[in-house]
């Protein structure tokens, strides 16, 4: 005998309905004033979404499961290999090294790693055949997984100059580096854009673009080109602009008959942490780690609560890799296939993003493409602008930092805590073009409270 189902005692209910109940209980006050908000992406958020309303969406592709990344810097190789294992034996599962030059012994580095169970990104400031050479012969051998990631656009947007490359231009020298069929090459690091205060529609606009121009300059991509994405504070849309990513670069990739895919590594945003009531960035970066996860990230790369005023520390390393590993093996983050599909909310913000991301894209690439609007300030002026509508809001206390402009702890002083100098430094030197500045919603407030922690000494 078949088993009822209890779900058969209960009618179905309307979106019509639910919002004709709604609208009696707000007793007279407007349905769209009272329940509807706009986000700065020009997006409005209802107060339920229904099957009723929903369309077919897309699905995009899912990553299997998260790596929980850690980042190190490679300045003495020993120390370096050291904490790399170290980090290994506490649960880390990718390792993210950025090398400052072509100096590096690559191989020993390569060779001090247990290849075969990890993964490998080298963030790679330079361009060089024979370091390329050196990593693909690894990637070849042990069958490793290893991405190079290698952006001069990225690096003309942040630094205002092209990478050094002797000899020739960067497109040409990026695209006959060695090693595609074996590694990831090429690397579109997005970052930026969220830390200097762009929108989430500009976020995906851009970074399409700007990967845009590799696929217009550079005949043989190879392996997918990985993504650099920085996780803010909007937990839902995060999940839907990371899925929505993956919408769009499939859409433009497979114009040039590239079905690769991209592989997406995110960490934590900048633009919302704060050096007073310190502490409150683990929750922040908990929730980020979260969206990050369910958005479909490929790796997750934590940022320590402490990482804005501290060196690079022992405490704070493990407190921000503990988080994933809490994320993973007793959350079980990692257990559910895109756990964002079936959810109403998210699946109309991933359309909504996806289609404005879209045609921004479309205006740009007519504009003559992602370096054109760059070399004539386009870009920068609209992520200032931007940047500057979200500065508002936290200046007038109506965008909130706990701790730092809403319960402020006013005898909480950090003047001798500081190692880092944790605001934007302008440095005088020559550019071709204006860089794009990262800059915290913070920084202005924080000057001022360390200012008057002077003058009371």
């Amino acid at each position: 005998m078949a088993q009822p189902n209890l779900f058969d005692d209960f009618g179905p209910v309307s979106s019509k309905q639910w919002k004709q109940q709604i609208q009696f209980e707000l007793k007279g006050a407007d349905y769209t004033e009272t329940l509807v908000w706009e986000s700065p992406e020009g997006i409005k958020v209802k107060p339920f979404y229904h099957r009723d309303e929903a369309g077919t969406f897309p699905k995009p592709k899912s990553a299997e499961g998260f790596s929980i990344c850690e980042d190190i810097y490679v300045f003495e190789l020993q120390k370096s290999i050291a904490r790399a294992l170290d980090c290994l034996s506490r649960g880390a599962e990718s390792l993210r090294f950025y090398i400052p030059s072509a100096d590096t012994d690559i191989q020993q580095l390569l060779a001090a790693l247990p290849l075969e169970k990890t993964r490998v990104y080298l963030s790679l400031p330079f361009i060089s055949n024979d370091f390329a050479e050196k990593i693909s012969a690894y990637a070849k051998d042990k069958n490793a997984e290893i991405h190079c990631l290698i952006d001069p656009v990225g690096h003309l947007a942040r630094e205002g100059n092209w990478m050094e490359t002797p000899g020739t231009d960067n497109f040409k020298a990026l695209g006959s580096l060695p090693g595609k069929a074996h590694m990831s090459l090429i690397s579109v690091d997005a970052t930026l854009y969220q830390n200097a205060g762009a929108n989430m529609v500009q976020q995906l606009a851009y970074a399409l673009s700007h990967a845009n121009e590799y696929f217009n300059h550079i005949s043989t991509i190879g392996k997918p080109l990985v993504f650099q994405v920085a996780i803010g504070s909007n937990y839902f849309f995060e999940i839907a602009k990371l899925r929505a990513l993956r919408l769009l670069f499939d859409a433009v990739a497979n114009e040039y008959g590239i079905a690769n895919g991209c592989h997406i590594i995110a960490t934590p945003s900048k633009r919302n942490k704060t050096i007073y009531d310190y502490n409150v960035n683990m929750l922040r970066t908990t929730a980020e780690c979260m969206a990050a996860v369910a958005g479909g990230a490929d790796a997750v790369s934590n940022m320590p609560y402490d990482a804005l005023y501290h060196k690079g520390n022992e405490f704070g390393g493990r407190i921000s890799r503990n988080q994933l590993l809490i994320l993973k093996h007793e959350s079980y983050f990692d257990k559910v296939e895109n756990p964002a599909d079936g959810s109403y909310y998210i699946e109309s913000l991933t359309q909504q993003l996806a289609e404005k991301a879209l045609a921004l894209f479309k205006e740009m690439e007519a504009a003559g493409g992602f370096l054109k609007q760059l070399s004539d300030g386009t870009i920068q002026k609209k992520i200032n602008e931007s940047a500057a509508r979200e500065q508002e809001l936290f200046d007038s206390g109506k965008e909130v930092l706990l701790g730092t402009n809403k319960y402020p702890n006013k005898n909480d002083r950090m003047k001798h805590e500081l190692e880092l100098f944790p605001f934007v430094k302008i440095k005088p030197r020559k550019t071709l073009l204006t860089p794009i500045i990262e800059k915290r919603l913070a920084e202005k407030l924080e000057q001022e409270r360390l200012d008057t922690e002077t003058e009371t000494i």
